[in-house]
């Protein structure tokens, strides 16, 4: 029987419509591995295999789930390349040695809709028509999100399903690395991206923000309980991983599976309006510009401000938003945008010790809003600039001085993803 929770969830906030769960699902399943396809029917045999190549997915009682999607919008070379994925899926499901499921979103009267449609919807929609499927009678089912043009780790089912046996986080990202280009220009592409984002969390990290984790799509998973708890997938066309996984850590919490490891794709593309493949479109069209590095004091900045923010929730200091300025008036000028100085007050009233007015104030100065202030002093005071030229200014972040581009970026993998030595880009 579904937790009345859960019942309450595809009540209220569950994807209404026509589509509908396709294959055996041998029900009921203790989780899925989630996948939105569109156009990728040249990727998906390369993450079969990759899926085949665990001998642990099929003792773990996951399913896999493609969600086939495009939109009404949709191209012909689009609508007809999903009609090869859904054909192949479908002359598969009784070949691979787990079982596969589908949704098609993609027929005739199934695609999705203008306003919503895109990759926000696709995961939503395969997260929702799952919940009544899981087995909740024997513990906490699980959700994996995974990308068609991805490919993953002999061991990777394991590792997810050891992970949340052994914390009671209920949200959890993976370890990832891009795979490399087909020419020297889109791995330098790619290199430069990644490590962006690389940087960007370690000095989240070094700020001691609780939001210092990735936010990478095919590389997120979490409990039943806690995808419900949040509230759902949201429908963004893009960015959907980054809100997503910011409403699991202040929900019910995010930690990092070890173990194994996720490898994204590194091509170009202009589907969603930000992301990685636009970010190496970019970059591949000579524009570096598109790829800009904070400047490390924007990171010393942020970890004074909070610092100070944990010193304000400690002692309850109703003057913490004035106190402000003593870091920087430009941050004091961002929270004053941000309508602090009212929030402060209202989180004061109503947490009455300093472990809910922590939580209160980084519920509050979220994710969202930690990364509008780094926009915020690259606009106002601090320009971003070459990697090259701001990298080597700060090493107790991201290492030392006069490396290169390529070695800093296996640093930080090692580093961020659990490694002793980084065993090189997947091909």
């Amino acid at each position: 029987m579904l937790p009345e929770r859960v019942r309450d969830y595809l009540k209220r906030r569950a994807m209404l419509g026509p589509w509908q769960i396709e294959g055996d699902t041998v029900a009921p399943l203790w989780g899925s591995i989630i996948i939105p396809s569109l156009a990728e029917s040249a990727s998906v045999p390369a993450l079969l295999d990759s899926l085949s190549a665990d001998q642990t997915l099929p003792a773990s009682g996951l399913a896999v789930l493609f969600v086939v999607n495009n939109r009404l919008d949709a191209t012909a070379e689009e609508k007809s390349d999903n009609r090869l994925t859904l054909e192949l899926l479908r002359s598969l499901q009784v070949t691979l040695p787990f079982p596969l499921i589908l949704i098609d979103a993609a027929t005739d009267n199934l695609e999705l809709p203008l306003r919503d449609g895109g990759v926000g919807m696709a995961r939503k929609l395969g997260h929702d028509l799952l919940l009544p499927l899981l087995d909740f009678d024997s513990g906490d089912p699980l959700l994996i999100s995974l990308d068609a043009d991805t490919t993953v780790e002999p061991g990777y089912a394991a590792a997810i399903v050891s992970h949340f046996a052994n914390t009671t986080c209920g949200g959890a990202v993976i370890p990832y690395t891009h795979r490399q280009g087909g020419t020297a220009a889109e791995n330098s592409a790619i290199e430069r991206y990644e490590l962006f984002l690389r940087c960007y969390v370690a000095g989240l990290q070094y700020a001691g923000s609780p939001y210092a984790f990735h936010t990478v799509g095919s590389a997120m998973a979490c409990r039943a309980s806690a995808y419900v708890n949040c509230g759902g997938m949201n429908r963004r066309r893009a960015g959907e991983d980054f809100y997503f996984l910011q409403s699991l850590a202040k929900t019910s919490g995010v930690t990092q599976v070890n173990g194994t490891m996720v490898y994204p794709s590194p091509r170009r593309s202009g589907r969603v309006p930000f992301g990685t493949g636009r970010a190496v479109g970019a970059l591949l069209d000579n524009d570096p510009s598109a790829v800009l590095f904070y400047q490390p004091i924007c990171f010393q900045l942020l970890k004074q401000w909070l610092q100070l923010a944990e010193a304000g929730c400690r002692e309850r200091w109703s003057d913490l938003p004035e106190r402000s300025r003593h870091v920087s008036q430009v941050l004091f000028d961002y929270l004053e945008g941000q309508g602090f100085a009212l929030a402060w007050e209202r989180l004061l009233l109503h947490n009455k010790n300093a472990e809910r007015l922590s939580k209160g104030f980084h519920d509050w100065f979220d994710a969202f809003r930690t990364m509008k202030l780094m926009h915020f002093f690259a606009d106002e005071l601090y320009l971003r600039g070459e990697p090259a030229e701001l990298l080597d200014h700060l090493p107790e972040i991201w290492g030392g001085a006069g490396v290169t581009q390529g070695e800093r970026l296996d640093a930080l993998r090692c580093s961020q993803n659990g490694l002793s030595t980084f065993h090189g880009i997947h091909a």
